[in-house]
């Protein structure tokens, strides 16, 4: 029970190499402003922020402290940008009536939420640990 509580708060973050060369956005061919974060980070944030059920700037802190724990160099988003590029992207929900951990995966090919038993079915083929 008490090892529940614990695991209750854990946090792990995985970046693939790929997600990381992409946090930067790729320059607009067109005329305006270039973005400097690509879709990918913005809906990293944003999906931070819904499962955690945080505030823009407490996503803000919350995405500066997630990449200095990593020893990432990369500007953080604030929060006027997630604001802003919230109303254009789509960003997945976490399912409220899932029970467990919810795991957040960012690799090459975007970012997904995934329930209790996704991941390890995706990883090993399996619903159950080896023993």
């Amino acid at each position: 029970m008490m090892a529940a509580l614990r695991q209750r708060g854990s946090l792990t973050v995985w970046f693939s190499e790929e997600a990381i060369a992409a946090w930067r956005a790729e320059p607009r061919q067109t005329r305006g402003g270039q973005p400097h974060y690509s879709a990918l980070a913005i809906r990293m944030a944003l999906t931070l922020r819904a499962v955690f059920r945080l505030a823009l700037r407490q996503t803000e802190g919350l995405i500066g402290s997630i990449l200095r724990l990593l020893r990432l160099d990369f500007a953080v988003p604030d929060h006027s940008t997630l604001s802003r590029r919230a109303e254009t992207l789509e960003v997945p929900r976490p399912c409220p009536s899932s029970r467990g951990p919810v795991h957040l995966l960012v690799d090459s090919t975007g970012l997904r939420l995934s329930g209790p038993g996704e991941w390890l079915v995706e990883k090993h083929g399996t619903r159950t640990r080896r023993s």
